[in-house]
Order: structure tokens, then sequence, then C-alpha cells
């Protein structure tokens, strides 16, 4: 109760005493949460000796029934299968996925989305969409490696 005092005083003050706007503190959100299976084995990359990172690809799956209304039992069935690029940062969870994390194993991921831009190998300026995750639940051993 006392946190909660000491931050609405904190916030007031900085409302107070600032003409500018870009100081007023605000909360925001930015969490994403995928279920899917790991379209990859993760790989660790390292950037001059600093930041080590584990990378993998995620697919998820929308389907839907093309029929007539929403209670329809008959029509086309459709799929759409998305792919997201994984990156773990987190030092624990980031050999947690780099040794465990394996092809076709279904997961869950809880993250933030980060925007970023790279040069290609051409030279030419591209756009990622990563999703940093924080923490990974396991939900089946690789069934699929198993045949």
């Amino acid at each position: 109760m006392l946190r909660n005092a000491s931050a609405q005083i904190f916030r007031q003050v900085v409302r107070y005493r600032s003409t500018e706007t870009s100081l007023i503190l605000e909360r925001s959100i930015n969490r994403v949460q995928l279920l899917g299976r790991v379209g990859q084995d993760p790989v660790m990359r390292q950037v001059d000796g600093r930041n080590p990172v584990t990378i993998f690809s995620m697919a998820t799956n929308e389907m839907w029934r093309s029929g007539e209304g929403e209670t329809s039992t008959t029509g086309d069935i459709s799929q759409k299968t998305t792919w997201h690029r994984v990156s773990v940062f987190k030092p624990g969870l980031r050999d947690v996925a780099y040794q465990h994390v394996k092809k076709g194993s279904r997961i869950l991921v809880e993250g933030k989305l980060d925007y970023g831009e790279y040069m290609d190998k051409n030279q030419v300026r591209r756009q990622a969409t990563t999703i940093i995750a924080d923490n990974i639940v396991f939900l089946s051993d690789n069934s699929r490696e198993k045949s």
C-alpha cells in the first residue's frame, strides 16, 4: 500500500513539474503468448563475444471452415500457418532452450514483440519482427522424432 501511494505521489510530482508531455510516465504492455511447434533446432549466436542469444523459429496455425454460417459442419477446412522468430537472451532460459528445444516440439512461449532492421547480404535494408522470450513452457516431448 505504501509503495502504491509513493508511486502515485511520484507521478503527480512528475506531472506537476514537467512541461513536456514526454516526461509523463505511463504504463504500457508489450506481451505475446504463442502456442505452437518449433520449426527448426535452435542455434546460438554471439556478436563480438557479447550478448549470446538462442534463436529458433516457431509455427502457429489458424484453422477455419468455409461454409454456410458459423455453426456449419459442412464446407472446406482452411488452414493458415504463421512463422515466428523467437530469440532468448535470458542466461538460464537461453541455455535451457538451446539444449532442450527441438524441431517439432510443442511449446508455449511468453515474451514481447521487438521490431528491428538489418542489412541483408545484398545491402538491402530489411525489417524483422522477433519475439523476445522470457518464459518457455514445454508441453510435450518430441513425439514426432520418436517414430
